[in-house]
């Protein structure tokens, strides 16, 4: 089939894709009660991988007789996209999940209405990237490439000391990364390449001669974290899944997957981080009212129940991120902090991102074309 043909049939598809999810969504708003009543249904954009649990949110009911349904948009990208397309609709009152490389695409696009959460609770890495009140941080974390140990043994394959070893013939086709058009950790990655290869030794070449060899090396992209992780990486839990492939033994994840996994391995993983200066990305992800919604008072009593102590301080087991408050940090338990790597992360403005980036993301689709 023609390249052509392909896009099409994939273009068709999601127009399809988004109509049912409207229509779905419009049925709903034509009964749903009003942010007075006694039943209020919160209307949640937000990406696959959001891992509040139902249990967690039916207590949240139980206590405040606010509902919530969670229409799961695949990354940060198709999140955005989603809110975008539906500003001003009430289709949704609240996004989960963009972050601060996502940020500053979603003010210029005005589709955030403000919170009236107290920002003082929150640490000064969590307002690092904004600290308005349109977008209110409730977790976060650094993104970087993790490895199998398993593959990399330090005798017959070393641990890269550089970026340019996965270019190497021995990791053709053998590591997976999120398309940065779609996904907020394949953003963030990409974003981390700029200013690395902006400030390593070797002056004559950048991040596109990186990305470059990284095709000619058979990089796997993938359009999700999902994707990535579960599908194609063999350190991490995807490998008891259905539909898993296995064919990368490095992804880029957070610095604190690892963790993750060792939390749910009795203190046991293959899953390292790769720890190398300045090839990662502080991520801070957000929850923010979207205009056009008539429950505002239901919108602030949910972001602060997901700002709270007694819920944030648990991020780290609630959504698998560092939580976003004063004091927050991973659990102990089973290994998870010692096995989480804390990482020097990229130093990039956010400013030099959001003046930047289409421009970036343009070079980033004619060099992997």
């Amino acid at each position: 089939m023609k390249k052509g043909n392909i896009n099409n049939i994939k273009l068709i598809k999601g127009i399809a894709l988004f109509l049912m999810i409207i229509s779905s969504l419009l049925s709903g708003c034509l009964s749903e009660n009003s942010d007075d009543d006694a039943n209020v249904t919160l209307n949640i954009v937000s990406y696959d991988a959001l891992g509040i649990s139902q249990d967690l949110l039916d207590q949240f009911t139980n206590d405040t007789g606010i509902n919530i349904e969670i229409t799961r948009a695949g990354d940060a990208g198709g999140v955005l996209s989603m809110a975008i397309q539906t500003k001003n609709t009430g289709l949704f009152d609240v996004s989960i999940g963009i972050d601060n490389s996502y940020l500053g695409t979603a003010l210029v696009a005005d589709i955030f209405e403000p919170l009236d959460t107290n920002r003082e609770i929150f640490s000064e890495r969590a307002l690092s990237s904004y600290n308005g009140n349109l977008a209110i941080p409730f977790d976060l974390g650094s993104v970087c490439i993790n490895y199998d140990s398993s593959y990399v043994d330090g005798e017959n394959i070393s641990v890269p000391t550089s970026l340019w070893n996965f270019t190497e013939s021995q990791w053709e086709g053998k590591i997976a990364i999120e398309n940065p058009r779609t996904s907020s950790p394949g953003r963030a990655f990409f974003i981390s390449t700029i200013d690395y290869f902006d400030n390593d030794e070797d002056e004559e070449t950048n991040y596109i001669n990186w990305w470059d060899n990284m095709k000619d090396n058979n990089v796997i992209i993938t359009d999700s974290w999902t994707t990535a992780y579960e599908t194609h990486y063999t350190g991490g839990y995807g490998q008891w899944g259905e539909g898993f492939i296995g064919d990368a033994h490095a992804v880029v994840s957070y610095c604190h997957s690892p963790g993750v996994e060792a939390y749910y391995g009795g203190n046991w993983t293959t899953s390292v981080a790769l720890d190398l200066e300045g090839a990662s990305f502080s991520q801070i992800e957000y929850i923010s009212m979207l205009k056009g919604t008539e429950k505002k008072s239901s919108v602030n009593i949910f972001v602060d129940w997901l700002a709270s102590y007694e819920i944030n301080s648990q991020m780290s087991t609630i959504n698998w991120m560092y939580p976003s408050i004063i004091g927050g940090n991973l659990t102990e338990t089973s290994g998870y902090r010692w096995h989480s790597l804390v990482p020097v992360d990229c130093e990039i403005e956010i400013s030099d991102i959001d003046e930047n980036i289409a421009y970036w993301l343009d070079e980033w689709d004619i060099t992997m074309a």
